[in-house]
């Protein structure tokens, strides 16, 4: 997990900080998922999955440096951000109980993405 976010109070209130720790938690274990989906091979290692999986941990990425530098158009990265983890956590789902620490992570970032959007 992402070390807790200490940032001054004039940058980000309350609800932010949570999405940028919802995202930087996202992208971290989507990240290091897809490398054991790979290494389980069958439905796991599925391009179509591997790629949702790869856009999950690179919007959240941006999402977070959006929000990190104060960007006024972060609502909109955030918006994609929630579509983009809700299909991955979906996509997650249907893979089983192994991936569900990916699917809830992806849903916490979805919800908090979508009330920055």
């Amino acid at each position: 997990m992402i070390q807790t976010l200490q940032m001054p109070e004039r940058l980000v209130n309350d609800q932010m900080r949570r999405c940028i720790q919802n995202c930087l938690d996202c992208h971290s274990i989507c990240e290091a998922t897809i490398q054991h989906c790979l290494s389980m091979g069958g439905p796991h290692a599925e391009p179509d999955h591997i790629r949702l999986m790869k856009d999950c941990a690179e919007i959240c990425q941006t999402s977070a440096n959006f929000m990190l530098r104060g960007s006024d158009l972060h609502y909109l990265t955030c918006g994609a951000c929630a579509e983009i983890c809700r299909r991955c956590a979906e996509d997650c789902d249907r893979l089983g109980e192994f991936m569900k620490e990916c699917a809830d992570a992806c849903r916490r970032c979805a919800e908090s993405c979508r009330e920055m959007s």
